[in-house]
């Protein structure tokens, strides 16, 4: 058992046992449903519904186009647009999407990475034509391009200029958004990739700790942004083992940041992170066993200590969730939340001699891929190298060998199967929806002042040549309805493109 327990309690350094005294007896974790496909209308439709169905927090999905910095009239964009989230190109597309939804009265987490800027920079905007304060709205932008290049892919530009955007973020954020989460350092997708749950900790962490070291290179002091990073973490199936990962990932966190990087305020020290039940795990096959799946990893979530969460819909190893699944997921939080009586303790499974036994474990071994990051110079450079791609791969194809010898039991995939009854209903996009956002686009080329526009790219492609903060500059083509696109471009015709090796 840790020694440190004996002592420690729940909101104390270094927060093992959760980041608040009270945890959810004083406030429940925010209950976000990730959503967005088709057109602006479409997903402003959804996400009403789902807030008169209780959700507390909104949570943005973009398609392919809009996170790779292409417009939907773009020729790599064709049968992409709306597909896998939201077709976002100009502010006048983000007004759409958030018609009728008062942004100062809610947080939005947007899930973003390379064009993080620009549609932050589209929120910002939107907030502001409501009447909103900025240095009240609150909400989190992923922002995190260093998973995309180890675990995901939508990456465009190579990874230092990249870094740069980040931390221009960072430091005109601190200035002008105080309440905004400016990092969601995601271990999610690292998992979802096949990593195990102490790769999940470690590489999520390494990261974590490329970012903070080039916003103190950077001139920023470690306390003015540490406080507003964020984390967003998987919840997979083994249960007990996920609960002591975010026990674990909490406490290495408290000990970098004071050991490593000196910061003095607690909150610098506090990991606070998001966690989506695991995609990977949904099967196509007898999907509704999947809200068993769910439900489970949602619970060890909440037991671990979770400060937002996401439950997936059992329909999405098939498609976008319908409206009946996401209704079911959102139920599954509620349920946990009020009749489960697990909120009225923190940190429930503190003191069990297994959960410290692996909690400790956990932490030990991602410490360890830590000290190996660190000896090659750091994430980039491990990055660079190919170090952290392969083990992820490694261990995907390890667990894969064993679902497929049998050793691994995958319910209705590889034991248990059944003959499949009649197929689930599932979503349908309507193939219209592309040509309307593409025509869309097109009106609005036509009609703002096309001078103003290109004035203000300019000035943008200026800016990224010199060591100005880019973030003033991407605000002001986004206010004269500058694209994604042509901000991308720009940023392009600068930093370059990066491509795998």
């Amino acid at each position: 058992m840790s020694a440190e327990l004996g002592t420690e309690l729940p909101g104390q350094y270094p927060f093992t046992r959760g980041i608040y005294p009270d945890m959810y007896r004083s406030r429940l974790w925010t209950m976000r449903q990730y959503a967005g496909f088709g057109t602006a209308e479409e997903s402003n439709r959804r996400y009403r519904y789902l807030l008169s169905q209780g959700i507390t927090g909104l949570s943005v999905a973009f398609d392919l186009p809009t996170q790779m910095g292409m417009d939907s009239d773009h020729p790599l964009a064709a049968g992409e647009v709306g597909r896998v989230g939201v077709a976002i190109c100009s502010l006048a597309d983000m007004q759409r999407l958030f018609e009728g939804i008062r942004l100062a009265d809610i947080t939005t987490s947007m899930t973003i990475n390379s064009t993080a800027a620009i549609l932050l920079s589209f929120y910002v905007l939107v907030a502001r034509s409501q009447g909103a304060a900025l240095a009240k709205i609150s909400g989190t932008i992923q922002n995190d391009i260093l998973k995309e290049y180890i675990a995901r892919g939508t990456y465009i530009y190579p990874p230092r200029p990249a870094m740069r955007i980040i931390t221009d973020l960072f430091a005109w954020a601190a200035r002008e958004l105080p309440e905004w989460n400016t990092i969601s350092i995601s271990g999610y997708h690292i998992r979802e990739a096949g990593s195990t749950a102490i790769q999940e900790v470690a590489f999520t962490l390494a990261n974590a700790i490329a970012y903070i070291s080039a916003a103190i290179e950077a001139g920023l002091d470690v306390d003015a942004f540490a406080p507003r990073l964020s984390f967003f973490f998987n919840s997979h199936s083994n249960f007990l083992e996920e609960i002591a990962k975010f026990r674990a990932a909490r406490r290495l966190y408290a000990k970098i940041m004071r050991d490593r990087f000196g910061a003095k305020n607690a909150r610098s020290m506090m990991l606070r992170f998001h966690v989506q039940t695991a995609g990977s795990t949904l099967t196509a096959q007898q999907p509704d066993v999947n809200v068993v799946r769910v439900s489970m990893q949602a619970l060890a979530a909440v037991l671990g200590g979770a400060q937002s969460l996401h439950t997936n819909a059992k329909d999405e190893a098939l498609g976008l969730p319908t409206e009946e699944a996401a209704r079911l997921a959102l139920r599954t939080q509620q349920i946990i939340a009020h009749e489960t009586g697990v909120t009225n303790t923190a940190d429930p499974f503190g003191g069990s001699s297994h959960i410290e036994k692996l909690t400790d474990e956990l932490e030990r071994g991602a410490e360890e891929y830590i000290g190996r990051i660190d000896a090659m110079g750091g994430t980039l450079a491990a990055i660079e190298r190919g170090f952290i791609q392969a083990e992820i791969q490694n261990a995907a194809y390890a667990y894969q060998q064993s679902v497929e010898r049998g050793d691994a039991v995958v319910v209705g995939v590889n034991k248990f199967q059944q003959d499949e009854q009649e197929p689930p209903t599932m979503f349908r996009l309507d193939p219209a929806l592309e040509a309307q956002q593409i025509a869309r686009l097109r009106e609005l080329r036509a009609s703002r002042d096309g001078h103003a526009v290109e004035t203000r790219l300019c000035a943008l492609e200026a800016a990224a040549r010199s060591s100005d903060n880019l973030m003033p500059h991407i605000l002001a083509c986004a206010e004269v309805h500058g694209t994604v696109g042509e901000i991308s471009d720009r940023l392009r015709a600068v930093f370059g493109e990066y491509k795998e090796h």
